[in-house]
This record gives structure tokens, sequence and C-alpha cells, in this order.
């Protein structure tokens, strides 16, 4: 299986991985399953926090850069191909980040684990995490 995280998921797995529904947690702790994180999250996670809004055991900078969160996972750049198809996506949701996490997840033929339910109005593969 091949899985696109949504930005709380991963922070999630390294820092409450019982917020995880339990099929979530058994997914992504599966060795055969191939875990994908954007840029787009490393993105999201360094603005949330120079805002202010997300708290981190340590800066962004060194949590992002700590080889322990990336090392099960493979990292997802986000390319030309992908913005153009984050901004056809209809308007269902509004968080840039998220519009990019289906855009890719649609591209790349990834499924999308997240706990936002708004995402199912689009046309990509979920599951709830």
């Amino acid at each position: 299986m091949r899985i696109l995280l949504d930005t709380h998921v991963w922070l999630w797995m390294w820092g409450e991985p019982e917020r995880l529904r339990d099929k979530a947690r058994t997914i992504v702790e599966d060795p055969a399953t191939e875990l994908h994180v954007s840029a787009v999250s490393a993105w999201e996670i360094a603005t949330k926090s120079a805002a202010g809004r997300l708290r981190l055991p340590a800066s962004a900078e060194e949590w992002l850069s700590d080889p322990r969160h990336r090392r099960d996972v493979r990292e997802l750049p986000i390319s030309f191909a992908h913005a153009i198809r984050a901004a056809a996506l209809p308007p269902h949701h509004r968080d840039p980040f998220d519009r990019m996490l289906v855009a890719q997840a649609q591209a790349e033929g990834l499924t999308l684990m997240s706990a936002d339910r708004q995402l199912a109005a689009y046309e990509v593969d979920a599951i709830p995490a």
C-alpha cells in the first residue's frame, strides 16, 4: 500500500500515536506500507510553528531535520504538475496545504491518510486517520 500522510498524521506518528485510529496505526506500522510525506507538510509545519499555531518539542528546523522523523517515509517533492493540478481543484477546501496533498495523491496514485473529513469531497482514495 502506498500512503501519502497528511501533515497531522505525520506529527501524530511521532508525538501522539494514540490519536491514530487502530486501522491507521496498523497501516503506518506495517513495514510493507510505503509512506510518503510531501514537501508541503514540511512547509506547513514550519509556517504554523513560526506563527505560534503549532507547538513542537524543538524548533521546526530541528524537528524536520531529525532523522527519526524521516527514516520511515519517502519525501515527495512538489512539481509544476502538482501545482497546476492543485490550482484546478474545485474549491471544496480552502487550505492550500491540503489542496496540494489532494493534488499530489491524485497525480501520484497515492492513498491519502487524513482525519480531515472535508477531503472526502475530492476524488481521492483516502483512509481515515
